[in-house]
């Protein structure tokens, strides 16, 4: 048994995908600790309630930012990142203009995007994993709606946890649950905006065949997950440490 979806999700006012990865299965009768490391959608419109309970009931002290900087400058990190809470901001787009999926590029697949940002963004996936391994209180990365470059560094992360694959899809797809209240929010964003302006529709649903999808195509490319993050310079030694901090017996 695993912790049921509803549980995951953490009640805030500001933000509709704010989740618990602890809970899962992983290979050798072990689970992932819970109240370790979180996944969301974009900070920056909690409420006073809803940092009060972050800081003192789930007790955060690292934020993780995902977005490019101008997503930063424009909409700010938010009132939670501020001291104790530890505020990184690591853009996973490395080439936005050559990366980013637009309607005019025809057809288009969201995996294989998913796919070009490990291929581009290999200092910045290494700079998050040295994160998460180097604190031992909890954590949480974000990205604007919490599904796209959140959910590739979620992959990367549970299966060098040895969460099976049909786990990691399934959690890749709970972003669906609150997608529309996310999309909603962002479109009030005039960058925002303007990008979904662009996007093809397949880049506004959370299917877990897409995440699947960049995991078989990272299995042909690197040999596996691990063997991706080796390439980038996250061995064997910090996903060891990653695996002792994160993992419990079952």
């Amino acid at each position: 048994m695993h912790t049921p979806d509803g549980e995951r999700f953490v009640a805030l006012e500001g933000c509709f995908n704010f989740r618990d990865l602890g809970g899962y299965p992983a290979a050798g009768d072990r689970r992932i600790r819970k109240g370790l490391v979180y996944r969301s959608d974009g900070l920056q419109e909690l409420t006073p309630d809803d940092v009060r309970h972050l800081r003192e009931r789930v007790g955060l002290r690292t934020i993780i930012d995902l977005r490019t900087s101008r997503e930063a400058e424009i909409d700010g990190p938010g009132s939670l990142a501020e001291p104790p809470v530890r505020y990184h901001h690591v853009s996973l787009v490395v080439r936005e203009p050559e990366l980013r999926p637009t309607a005019e590029r025809g057809s288009f697949r969201l995996d294989d995007y998913y796919l070009g940002l490990l291929q581009s963004g290999g200092e910045r996936v290494r700079q998050v994993f040295e994160l998460l391994s180097e604190t031992d209180e909890p954590a949480v990365f974000h990205c604007a709606a919490g599904k796209d470059r959140t959910g590739v560094i979620s992959a990367l992360l549970l299966s060098v946890l040895e969460v099976p694959e049909e786990l990691i899809g399934h959690d890749y797809a709970l972003t669906q649950m609150g997608l529309a209240s996310i999309r909603a929010r962002l479109m009030s964003s005039e960058g925002y905006r303007e990008m979904f302006r662009d996007l093809p529709p397949e880049t506004l649903h959370a299917e877990s065949e897409t995440i699947l999808g960049l995991l078989a195509s990272v299995g042909r490319q690197w040999g596996s997950p691990s063997g991706y993050l080796d390439s980038i310079g996250i061995g064997s030694e910090r996903i060891g440490r990653l695996r002792e901090r994160l993992l419990e017996p079952a």
